[in-house]
């Protein structure tokens, strides 16, 4: 079965709460945790590798925090998966053919090679401000009820 770690899904989530406060300055790493119901300390993991894809910038001290490098129509999901995950190849011998001595001749091959490139360019079609709209879409349409 092929999946996305948790790297890639809390990240992606990381990177959606910077983005729906993007307008907000500086946000604590807490909050995030708080607001995505995530860890803290497995955050912190993830922010080094968003930070040297250049996704976010940090800044020490009591009014510190993280925001985007850029606006969040400016980064893609690809950008971030692939910055948390590396490559989304479904299999290995897609990157390195020389590891399989049928590569050049694998029909199988080329149809993980096909799914890769549909995922990536699914992923390189879609922008965090993308997910923030169907975020703020999806929190307007649901039904809250009080007793």
């Amino acid at each position: 079965m092929m999946r996305l770690s948790t790297k890639g899904r809390y990240g992606t989530r990381l990177m959606l709460d910077l983005a729906i406060h993007y307008d907000n300055g500086l946000v604590l790493l807490k909050d995030i945790a708080k607001r995505q119901e995530l860890s803290e300390g497995y955050l912190e993991h993830l922010v080094p590798l968003l930070k040297s894809a250049g996704l976010i910038i940090s800044s020490r001290g009591a009014r510190g925090g993280y925001k985007l490098a850029k606006t969040p129509s400016e980064i893609t999901i690809k950008e971030i998966v692939t910055a948390l995950e590396g490559t989304l190849s479904p299999s290995e011998c897609i990157n390195t053919p020389s590891i399989c001595q049928r590569a050049d001749f694998c029909i199988t091959r080329d149809v993980w090679k096909e799914l890769e490139e549909k995922i990536l360019q699914t992923l390189e079609s879609m922008t965090l401000k993308d997910i923030v709209d169907k975020y703020e879409d999806k929190i307007k349409n649901s039904v809250t009820y009080n007793i």
